[in-house]
């Protein structure tokens, strides 16, 4: 057989069983996102414990940033991890090389342009992302210093996809990791120990966020498929539009969810106001959803991550039989997982919100409901994005974007904005299943004739 050669030997990318590959990637993967949701959550949790409700509803406000950054990580991260497996297993290393220089390059001049557009811009920003007068004082104090971390957030977890794709997937969870649990261990003692409120979570975070991005800089020294020369560095634009080309599907995706999240917490703002509910509880039970549904995100993308290198390296070696095997092997793993999250969030959902804090009674009402309503078909939600990277691994990014974009874009977004005129608050809940149903019928028409060509191919 001929495989790419490693530093060392063949590359295992081109024999090694594809089930093995896909558990040796896909779980360190899942654990990074869900290192990277820990940052998140744990500040959510201790927030909810020590400020309250209000705090809850902060950090949902500043939620928005934090679906833009990692939106830029897939589109830089993403993009040159893909173009760097398919260029190793079309055996053009020298490419390979300049591609992830350039990544670098460009992760780290995004990481900067955008701490000095949020810094500069911040209140009017708030106010946008839906913050009411309440909990804008909060949200303000947040934003303003976890803004210092977004370089290095940027830096650490794109950084990350080039590491898994250079065959190290453990190394790149160690980065997340090592920042995650200092995250936690100084959450408790800046906001209890040392009384600095929601302003010792958000500290806690940069720390946690620097010393992930040191780490991921000592792995530049010690790389396996790739020896850096200065042209590396060298930006280049036909590289960059390469590398932007494959990483625009998971980009859309990410800021499409931005954009639901902008207009889901205006709505429930304005409709909130108008309800028993008031505006600052939905703001607040929302804000405790999504994290925890970030986790859930977390084991569908780190799967469909994992499996991004093994389809782009089988497809770009042309041994279409692995990719295949490679892609439903994935679309069972994500389908399980969505299964054992449907269970919990329909059987657990005031236990769940419990861990971030105590409410009145219209508090747990409306979460339990928003919970069992909007992840009704949760079921189906690992349909896109394990569609959306295959479409990116064989370097078709066109059909990727639209795979990414359905759910948030063509469906969630239009009834987030029209539901709420017919059902008020419920309104909301009831757009997140038809979303689901809908973007997850799409991306199986869209990827059954993909499937049908590479088996024709294989033949």
């Amino acid at each position: 057989m001929d495989t790419a050669q490693t530093k060392t030997g063949p590359n295992p990318l081109a024999y090694e069983n594809t089930g093995k590959l896909i558990v040796k990637f896909a779980v360190p993967s899942i654990i990074s996102g869900l290192v990277t949701a820990l940052y998140n959550i744990v500040d959510q949790i201790f927030i909810g414990q020590g400020v309250g409700m209000l705090g809850n509803a902060a950090t949902n406000v500043a939620f928005p940033l934090t679906t833009l950054c990692t939106a830029l990580t897939l589109l830089l991260g993403v993009g040159t991890a893909a173009n760097f497996s398919l260029n190793l297993g079309a055996r053009q290393k020298e490419k390979a090389g300049q591609i992830a220089g350039n990544g670098i390059f460009y992760l780290l001049a995004t990481g900067l342009i955008l701490f000095l557009i949020v810094f500069f811009f911040l209140s009017p920003l708030l106010h946008l992302f839906g913050a009411s007068s309440d909990v804008y004082p909060l949200a303000l104090t947040y934003t303003r210093i976890t803004s210092f971390g977004i370089p290095f957030l940027l830096f650490s977890v794109g950084l990350s996809n080039f590491i898994r794709a250079d065959g190290s997937p453990t190394y790149s969870m160690l980065c997340t990791l090592s920042g995650a649990l200092l995250n936690t261990v100084l959450d408790p003692l800046f906001i209890f120990t040392f009384h600095m409120g929601i302003a010792g979570a958000a500290l806690a975070t940069v720390i946690g966020q620097i010393v992930s991005a040191a780490m991921a800089v000592v792995y530049l020294f010690r790389t396996k498929n790739v020896v850096w020369k200065r042209s590396c560095f060298r930006p280049g634009f036909s590289l960059l539009k390469e590398i932007l080309a494959l990483g625009l599907s998971p980009f859309f995706n990410h800021s499409a969810m931005m954009l639901v999240q902008i207009a889901m917490n205006n709505t429930l703002t304005f409709y909130g106001s108008l309800s028993v509910y008031g505006s600052n509880i939905p703001l607040a039970c929302v804000g405790v959803i999504s994290k925890v549904n970030v986790i859930y995100i977390a084991c569908v993308i780190g799967t469909s991550q994992g499996c991004q290198p093994i389809l782009g390296f089988n497809y770009g070696a042309k041994q279409y039989d692995r990719v295949r095997r490679t892609f439903w092997q994935g679309l069972i793993t994500v389908t399980c997982i969505s299964l054992a999250f449907f269970c919990c969030f329909q059987l657990f959902p005031r236990q769940i919100i419990s861990i971030f804090g105590d409410g009145n009674e219209l508090y747990y009402q409306f979460g339990i409901r928003y919970f069992r309503i909007f992840m009704m078909l949760i079921l189906v939600n690992g349909f896109q994005p394990i569609c959306s990277f295959l479409f990116t691994a064989i370097g078709k990014p066109k059909k990727g974007i639209l795979v990414s974009m359905t759910r948030q874009i063509l469906f969630l977004l239009p009834l987030i904005l029209i539901f709420p005129r017919i059902f008020g608050i419920d309104g909301v809940m009831y757009a997140g299943p038809i979303a689901d149903g809908a973007a997850a019928i799409l991306a199986i028409a869209l990827v059954i004739p993909e499937l049908a060509r590479l088996k024709s191919e294989t033949l």
